[in-house]
């Protein structure tokens, strides 16, 4: 199944099982629904508000590859595909070096250039100094 989803409520009921099971036993014990119909209410606007982020994703990850594609190495293409695999939320906490190379299998000095030309080339944003140092694709350049 695709990671991508065009409507989302059942992400965000799963994401919040307790709320839902909690807002259901609270509607059982009366024929009184308002409390049930703020929960689903308030439910709807999350999961509208996920899919909106997911498609402005989905948006930028395709306007990245129009403008890298013919740039990128191979390697660099095997971690910015391993990145968006994560989807919206990326990878918690950042790329690290030890990620890039964990995930091209390659040298330090290796994995040190490519992500360095990734941020000359303002494919990636650095943060942080030293062994905090880390790494994001950057999709600013793209939102609308």
């Amino acid at each position: 199944m695709s990671k991508y989803r065009t409507t989302s409520l059942s992400h965000v009921i799963n994401e919040e099982k307790k709320l839902y099971y909690n807002a259901l036993e609270n509607n059982n014990k009366s024929l009184e629904i308002t409390d049930w119909i703020l929960y689903f209410v308030e439910t709807i606007i999350k999961a509208q508000d996920y899919t909106l982020r997911n498609i402005e994703f989905l948006i930028n990850k395709t306007k990245f590859y129009d403008k890298f594609k013919n740039i990128l190495n191979a390697r660099q293409e095997k971690v910015v595909k391993r990145i968006f695999e994560e989807g919206v939320e990326g990878f918690k906490g950042g790329l690290s070096a030890k990620n890039y190379i964990t995930i091209t299998k390659t040298s330090k000095a290796t994995a040190t250039r490519d992500l360095q030309e990734l941020v000359e080339m303002q494919a990636f944003i650095k943060t942080g100094e030293l062994k905090g140092t880390r790494y994001s694709i950057n999709l600013e350049n793209f939102s609308q």
